[in-house]
């Protein structure tokens, strides 16, 4: 006895539904994960590379500021001593200086003194 249905007019037979089942090389298919798997390991190498670097010049910016900070508490402990640090007369004078200067030439851009990148 045939199992055959009759749908819309059209004989259907259970179990040939949809496309077959392509038939898929093992061994390549074994070969596409390890690339896959290799692939995926050397991009996490990179990412955590690039993290690594990524602390490494965020610690030295921190401590570059630990430094700067030292030094101006230094400052502020000699001034409340009632003296002036050089550093800071220099900066003084050195201001003076480039206000004369900044009148005598064109306005321009400078970058302040002491500041350090984070990035």
């Amino acid at each position: 006895m045939d199992d055959s249905k009759v749908v819309g007019g059209k004989v259907k037979k259970p179990g040939k539904r949809g496309r077959k089942p392509a038939k898929i090389d093992l061994k390549a298919k074994l070969e596409r994960s390890r690339q896959s798997a290799r692939e995926c390991r050397a991009r996490k190498k990179l990412r955590y590379q690039y993290l690594e670097e990524l602390v490494s010049r965020r610690e030295r910016a921190i401590c570059a500021l630990r430094e700067e900070l030292e030094m101006y508490k230094q400052w502020c402990t000699a001034m409340d001593q009632g003296k002036i640090p050089s550093e800071i007369k220099a900066l003084l004078t050195g201001d003076e200086q480039s206000k004369a200067q900044h009148t005598m030439n064109k306005p321009g851009k400078t970058k302040s003194e002491g500041s350090v990148n984070l990035s």
